[in-house]
């Protein structure tokens, strides 16, 4: 079985900054793609940012240029740095990695973290 463990959301002003972690444990072979979507109140889940096992990235547009995502493979651990925040960043994150197993390869979930970007 594989946990997604994240921390570091909270409550910020605007134009402030966090920084998401998310540490994967168990019985992993390989950790392939790593990420972060988050889900405000009322909509649907969406992408955030995304890395490979070999560091490519990908971001979502309102993100660009805000926020970095990187990660460390020795500690089978995913980041989200987060600057200049804005109210509409307010969301439950939730990490996301696809794993490969004894039992084969698939997607995880971490359990979210609330972001709450507020004056």
């Amino acid at each position: 079985q594989v946990q997604l463990v994240e921390s570091g959301g909270g409550l910020v002003q605007p134009g402030g900054s966090l920084r998401l972690s998310c540490a994967a444990s168990g019985t992993i072979l390989s950790l392939n793609g790593m990420g972060w979507y988050r889900q405000a109140p009322g909509k649907q889940r969406e992408l955030v940012a995304l890395i490979t096992g070999g560091g490519t990235t990908n971001y979502a547009d309102s993100v660009k240029g805000r926020f970095t995502i990187s990660r460390d493979n020795t500690k089978n651990t995913v980041y989200l740095q987060m600057n200049r925040l804005f109210p509409e960043d307010t969301a439950v994150y939730y990490c996301y990695a696809n794993v490969k197993t004894m039992l084969g390869t698939s997607h995880y979930w971490g359990q979210g973290t609330q972001v709450t970007v507020s004056s």
